[in-house]
Order: structure tokens, then C-alpha cells, then sequence
């Protein structure tokens, strides 16, 4: 089943952003296996993610990966809203 994830941390930066992007790319995990969709948006000192996952098992598998690298450029994300996917359209 798919899920969405919602992280509103309480501060995310465009430049912590862009430095995790790029992080992530050099480690070759920008585009992981399972993600659907990834969108990040809001004010530039308050930016909030959201992303669907294929499943809650590929969502945790990335966490690994991510968590690091979110912490190299100084992100707490928090504790993500995760709910089941109802309908998804492109």
C-alpha cells in the first residue's frame, strides 16, 4: 500500500535544503528506489516535504541513508505525518 509523508520541521532553509540535495546526489541516493513523488515548498526559512512512497517498507529503508546526511546539514526533520494513499493521480 502507498503511503504519504508530511515533515514540517521546525526550521528547514533553502540553503540546509540544496546542501542535502546535493549531498544526496554525490551519494547517489537522490532518486531512491520505492519514492514516487517528492515535492518541497513553503517559505525560504520554513520549507515542509512531502513525498509518497511505494510502500512503508521502502520508506523506511531510505531512512539509513537519509538520516545522515539530513544531519551533515544540520535538518531535524522531525516526526513525519505518515498516512495510507488513498488516490494518486498524475
Amino acid at each position: 500500500m502507498a503511503i504519504a509523508t508530511y515533515f514540517h520541521p521546525q526550521s528547514l532553509t533553502t540553503l540546509q535544503y540544496d546542501e542535502a540535495i546535493r549531498e544526496l546526489e554525490a551519494a547517489g541516493a537522490a532518486n531512491p528506489a520505492g519514492r514516487v513523488h517528492h515535492s518541497c515548498f513553503g517559505p525560504d526559512n520554513a520549507l515542509m516535504v512531502y513525498e509518497v512512497w511505494e510502500s512503508q517498507q521502502a520508506f523506511e529503508e531510505y531512512g539509513p541513508v537519509l538520516m545522515p546526511i539530513l544531519h551533515k546539514a544540520g535538518i531535524d526533520p522531525g516526526t513525519p505525518d505518515v498516512m495510507p494513499v488513498h488516490n494518486l493521480a498524475s
